[in-house]
């Protein structure tokens, strides 16, 4: 493995500022010593960088706190008035010192691994910076400054030490150590236990937990670089830092970090951060020509299979073109810095094969591991290393499928500990993000039956939530959407969990029945299951109204007059108008095409009925105002129908529309009932 090292790789992130920066016209020459004054004493109070260039930065630090001690008395000294040449030098100086903060700062915050394979870039970055430093103590204005004996005596000091190279040889022995472990890993050679210990006892990861903040800081590294090659080799030392603390210091469920908190669902992600196929942070929106919004990878993945329908709404797409959603994508990468959550997928760049090795060997580890466990604490925590592993990327889910993962995990589904179940549970719909996964699952013996459990009868809400999740993940494959659909007990506990659970997992079970309800045997289900009031009710919570009103609008499509006749009966239409006055773009656009369908196949008194809302036309103007492009068509249409019929035009082309949908319901509802 080659690790490119050029001088601006690392420090690269933080560049030269100007003296315009830091020094603006008219800035008094009293300020500006304060502020060099000020800024020496900031440098002198770091600590020095513990593993990696521990002489170099020790020796800077030393340097601030000896010149902040010239400054100070350069201001006991009151030099109110400098000349242009001296005040030039402390401007000079000022910058300097500014860069030699920002880079000791950036080296004490980076991950220790990618510090020590950029070593010769920093260290050449260090030498500039000294050699600058000692070029303006040559032209300091001594003479000008009329400084006393003791501090120009000081001032020589720090210039003769200007001059000595502060040695770190010990930090390129072990990078070369590092470079030659990743390339055996390419070589698909597994790294020497002793050697891999003494390697990362020298960077001072001792345990599970300095490895997991050091996987962290590599991710923040991924942000970092700009070109593909540099985020290929960190997400390399990413696979190496991960397979060295399992093998090193065994699995473990780690605190609640950045890491932990996403894998779990821990972080409530806003609902329009998701992508609605697989429920997963976008980092990718695209419009499709529908106007909904989806992961590229996701959606691209559901075109490439067939489908030519939008998977929310069911709409056919007009054209495939997807357009970048760049306003969310910035919004989606704030929010993410603020959540401190790496925005930037770490997807093995370029066929990294160092980090594909590296995690296949991993996983490796962790199966063989969590066949020999014992206890349930140590099953556990493996289970729990192959969750957050099935999280990162592609090539890890398949890696832990293919190693034989899904056969050990179904035994866990079962357990009575709530922890390993929704580690075992949610590993699986982790698993499941992945295509080639989605097949491995439907036909391992148990898997399915041990998902449909824990959906039915799960220890905790986020164990049934993740479960929901897991079907809603099968049923973006057409077979496999009408396999789960007609199974009762499925339709039976999706539908308790949207009544019962609290929102995140209510949220997943209305996502999956949407999914089911794109095919006509399971909509018949689940309209006898009543959907319609479950989701009705749900119309009145703003952080569901989505869900909800978008499961009713292909309910209403594909159930015929069995979903309107149960509008009816739960008196749907007042709370759907609600939803245009009050809900989101999306909500509205679903409710205005859901009450578009009611009227249509509901005939005259359904329309009578939303026609005696008060105010509906002055709602369905401002939506035909200001809606989505296919809210405004939706409004547009349901005014024309409200108007129809209060011309007493409506009746002939509803009563047609309402016999052939009776006719298509009775046949749908002998197919569902007569066995096959």
């Amino acid at each position: 493995m080659v690790i490119h090292m050029s001088q601006d790789n690392f420090p690269a992130r933080k560049r030269r500022p100007s003296a315009g920066a830091f020094v603006s016209p008219g800035y008094s020459d009293q300020k500006l010593l304060t502020s060099l004054f000020l800024l020496s004493q900031e440098i002198s109070s770091l600590e020095p960088l513990k593993f990696l260039l521990n002489n170099t930065s020790a020796s800077f630090i030393r340097k601030a706190r000896l010149i902040s001690i010239v400054f100070q008395d350069l201001l006991i000294s009151d030099h109110s008035i400098l000349s242009p040449s001296a005040a030039l030098c402390f401007e000079e100086l000022f910058i300097l010192l500014h860069r030699i903060k920002i880079l000791l700062e950036d080296c004490s915050t980076s991950s220790s691994t990618w510090l020590l394979t950029q070593i010769h870039s920093i260290s050449n970055s260090f030498h500039q910076l000294l050699a600058e430093f000692s070029t303006l103590l040559d032209i300091f204005p001594s003479k000008e400054m009329k400084l006393n004996d003791d501090v120009q005596e000081l001032l020589d000091f720090i210039k003769n030490h200007c001059s000595q190279q502060p040695s770190d040889s010990d930090a390129e022995q072990l990078r070369a150590r590092v470079l030659k472990m990743l390339e055996n890993i390419k070589k698909e050679i597994v790294p020497d236990p002793r050697e891999l210990s003494e390697i990362f006892k020298a960077l001072d990861m001792n345990d599970s937990t300095s490895c997991s903040n050091e996987i962290e800081n590599l991710e923040d590294e991924v942000q970092n670089q700009k070109d593909d090659k540099s985020k290929a080799d960190v997400v390399a030392l990413i696979g190496l830092v991960r397979y060295a603390k399992c093998v090193l210091y065994g699995a473990s469920t780690p605190r609640k970090s950045r890491m932990r908190r996403q894998a779990t669902g821990e972080v409530n992600i806003p609902a329009d951060f998701r992508c609605p196929i697989s429920l997963d942070l976008m980092r990718d929106p695209v419009v499709v020509s529908t106007g909904q919004t989806y992961d590229r990878a996701s959606i691209c993945q559901w075109i490439e299979s067939g489908h030519d329908t939008c998977p929310k709404t069911g709409q056919a797409l007009a054209h495939t073109q997807l357009t970048p959603n760049l306003a969310l994508k910035n919004l989606i990468s704030m929010w993410c810095r603020d959540q401190r959550i790496p925005f930037e997928s770490t997807e093995n760049f370029n066929g990294n094969k160092t980090a594909l090795e590296a995690v296949k060997m991993t996983v490796s580890f962790l199966v063989n591991n969590l066949t020999a466990s014992q206890t349930a604490e140590s099953v556990n925590r493996v289970v729990h290393e192959l969750r957050v592993l099935a999280k990162t990327d592609s090539d890890s889910r398949s890696c832990i499928a293919e190693a034989g993962a899904l056969p050990l995990l179904v035994m866990l589904l079962g357990s009575e500990n709530p922890s390993l179940q929704v580690n075992a549970v949610t590993t699986i719909l982790n698993l499941s993000i992945l295509e080639a996964n989605k097949i491995r699952i439907m036909e391992t013996d148990g898997v399915l039956n041990g998902v449909i459990e824990v959906l039915r009868s799960g220890a905790t809400w986020e164990a049934k939530g993740n479960a929901a999740a897991t079907i809603f993940s099968l049923t973006g494959v057409h077979a496999h959407r009408k396999k789960l659909g007609k199974k009762t007990r499925i339709v039976k506990a999706l539908l308790d969990l949207a009544r019962l659970g609290p929102t995140s997992p209510k949220r997943d079970a209305m996502m999956a029945i949407l999914n089911l309800a794109a095919d006509r045997e399971a909509v018949g289900k689940l309209i006898e299951g009543g959907v319609v009031d479950i989701m009705g009710a749900e119309l009145t919570e703003e952080s569901l109204s989505e869900e909800a009103v978008a499961v009713l609008e292909v309910v209403m499509k594909r159930g015929g007059l069995l979903a309107v006749a149960a509008a009816y009966n739960g008196n749907l239409v007042k709370r759907l108008t609600t939803v245009l006055r009050e809900g989101s773009d999306r909500a509205e656009e679903s409710a205005a095409a859901t009450l578009v369908i009611i009227c249509r196949r509901g005939g005259s008194e359904m329309v009578a009925e939303v026609a005696a809302i008060s105010g509906i036309e002055r709602v369905v103007w401002e939506i035909m105002g200001n809606g989505t492009g296919r809210g405004r068509r939706k409004a547009a249409t349901l005014l024309r129908i409200l108007r129809r019929w209060a011309a007493g035009l409506v009746g002939e082309q509803l009563n047609n529309n309402q016999q052939h949908h009776s006719t298509t319901v009775d046949t749908n509802l002998t197919r569902i009932v007569l066995p096959a």
